[in-house]
């Protein structure tokens, strides 16, 4: 699984951000309880200091510090005991001053065996999904909300299929692409005209993806074209380079709207190296379009179409404009 490194600072530092208010309500609440109970305050400081002054007067002496460990064990044992009496006596649990981990797998480190922990990994797809929130509106995309009654029933003469079985076809394959996303998910190409749902289904996808704990980026194509060209032409640009290699090794590139984008000899070529570059690294992509395949050869190449052709499943898509529909319901 590749995580984003600009996604995984911000996760890890609302992780760390948060990490730190816990321990300073903590402390605030040990305070509080002192004041109201100042014996466990002395109990608190006898339990820390005990051990380091009698071991340290053991070696000093060069006498064996294993009867005076066993003295610190007794005591230290008797002055819990005392406090668990003292914090029930007044209505708190046995343990109440005793700091525990929000994370009992990690305990708040994060990372549990050199790998990352689940409960960062939540923190990373609530970033991610922040991150494509703004450009994408994950707040509605959701395929439990998706409507089926905007796409016409009446069969289609050249496709010989109606817009909503076309559709239900294409709802049924993003679900289970997003449901059972992995290692070697494979490519979507969905290629229709404006306003047919094909960016919406995207954001589902997206959503349940990132939920999961994969890296996602989106954004459009003439966007990534552009940061491409500054990286490779840009004076050091880092910011740019890093969107480049976002792009290149995140678990699933969702690249919208190619085909609005102005064509040059420079986009031909980027738009290679993303399609090929992430097949050969085995990434997984899915590609949005106005474009319909013979389209997409004649705008850029028959050997970027052979690509998309042998290694992209093509989900066509049919029916009104939507948005044009809203417009006038309302």
């Amino acid at each position: 699984m590749a995580y984003d490194e600009k996604i995984l600072r911000r996760s890890m530092a609302q992780y760390e951000e948060d990490r730190q208010r816990r321990a300073e309500n903590f402390a605030r609440r040990r305070e509080a309880i002192f004041r109201q109970i100042p014996r466990l305050e002395e109990i608190d400081r006898e339990l820390k200091s005990a051990m380091s002054q009698i071991i340290t007067s053991a070696l000093r002496r060069g006498t064996d510090p294993l009867p005076a460990l066993r003295v610190i064990r007794d005591r230290n044992l008797e002055l819990q005991r005392e406090r668990a009496a003292l914090l029930m006596d007044h209505g708190y649990e046995a343990d109440e001053l005793e700091e525990k981990p929000a994370c009992i797998l990690c305990g708040d480190t994060g990372f549990r065996d050199g790998v990352m922990c689940r409960c960062l990994r939540k923190y990373y797809a609530r970033a991610q999904i922040r991150d494509l929130s703004r450009l994408l509106d994950m707040g509605a995309a959701s395929f439990e909300t998706f409507d089926f009654n905007w796409y016409s029933t009446r069969e289609d003469p050249d496709m010989g299929i109606s817009p909503r079985a076309l559709m239900e076809k294409n709802y049924d394959t993003c679900q289970d692409y997003a449901h059972q996303f992995g290692p070697g998910s494979g490519n979507l190409l969905l290629s229709g005209d404006p306003g047919l749902g094909k960016t919406f289904l995207s954001a589902c996808i997206a959503r349940v993806v990132s939920e999961r704990g994969f890296s996602v980026v989106y954004d459009t194509a003439g966007h990534v074209f552009a940061r491409f060209e500054v990286a490779k032409f840009g004076r050091d640009d880092e910011d740019a380079q890093e969107d480049a290699d976002r792009c290149m090794k995140c678990d699933l590139l969702i690249l919208d709207d190619l085909g609005t984008e102005m064509t040059t000899s420079f986009v031909q070529s980027a738009l290679y190296q993303i399609v090929n570059g992430r097949l050969m690294a085995g990434k997984s992509t899915i590609i949005s379009t106005n474009l319909d395949p013979d389209g997409i050869g004649r705008r850029y190449s028959p050997q970027i179409l052979s690509r998309l052709q042998g290694e992209y499943e093509i989900l066509p898509f049919l029916g009104e404009d939507i948005r044009l529909l809203k417009r006038e319901r309302e």
